[in-house]
């Protein structure tokens, strides 16, 4: 795994500006969460879809797909949670769950060494 710095830095402040757009559209008293977990999720995810290279090619295109559409369902989660009213453990737990879905299926693929 070799990690592209630029790449890297991009991806955090790309995550970072949709966290501050989630963060100004909702008005409830989750807000930071909301923020803080957007800004995990989005990032997680960029970072490795865009900024990380892993040793075959095979590996780094099945990974960067994953990790793409992980970031269409992160970033479609955090709007629906941004609109509505939530308490703190549905937003954790399902934001929880889709984050370690997303690890365990970039281990898995990376296991595979293909």
């Amino acid at each position: 795994m070799k990690l592209n710095f630029v790449k890297t830095i991009i991806a955090i402040a790309v995550s970072s500006l949709i966290s501050y757009g989630l963060y100004s559209i909702h008005s409830n008293e989750n807000i930071i969460l909301l923020s803080l977990g957007s800004l995990v999720f989005l990032a997680t995810t960029l970072v490795i879809s865009i900024g990380v290279n892993f040793e075959r090619p095979r590996t780094t295109t099945n990974i960067r797909v994953v990790s793409s559409i992980f970031f269409i369902i992160a970033l479609a989660s955090n709007l629906i949670f941004s609109f509505i009213k939530f308490s703190v453990p549905s937003y954790v737990i399902t934001n929880g769950i889709l984050l370690l879905i997303f690890v365990l299926i970039v281990y898995s693929i990376n296991k595979a060494k293909q």
